[in-house]
């Protein structure tokens, strides 16, 4: 496939994923290789299901910037730069865009017009409670 066509598929994805659309399951092959920081590697769309349970158990709404995306493709791969927030199941919005301005990187590679692989690089602390790390990392650091 053309990157033009890779990189609507992508877009497709987002759209579906911030509409609460599980046919998003569909752009996936049937043994996709996913990673997400916290959630580990795994393979399947059973993964894929998995960890929208458990994600969506934590968040009431998610949305991409999607018109801000910085997209690359390379062969078979996109690789999405951009920005994501939405409401944790408490009430809490994110990013706070102080600490957390919600920013990821996800890499898709391609198995004809499949999501074969997809990696989602991001702090999974959405809406910034990890007090400990930020402390040693933030400014106004005292150590």
């Amino acid at each position: 496939m053309k990157n033009d066509n890779l990189k609507e598929l992508v877009i497709e994805y987002f759209r579906k994923v911030d509409n609460g659309d599980s046919s998003y399951l569909e752009l996936f092959s049937d043994d996709v290789d996913f990673f997400f920081p916290k959630f580990g590697q795994k393979k399947g769309k059973k993964a894929l299901i998995e960890f929208g349970n458990r994600i969506g158990s934590s968040l009431t709404s998610i949305w991409h910037d999607i018109d801000g995306f910085q997209i690359t493709t390379a062969e078979n791969k996109v690789i999405v730069e951009g920005q994501e927030g939405g409401v944790m199941s408490d009430g809490t919005s994110w990013p706070d865009n102080n600490i957390s301005i919600g920013r990821f990187c996800s890499v898709f590679e391609f198995t004809g017009k499949f999501i074969s692989r997809m990696y989602v690089y991001v702090d999974p602390d959405f809406p910034s409670r990890d007090l400990e790390r930020i402390s040693v990392l933030s400014e106004g650091n005292n150590t």
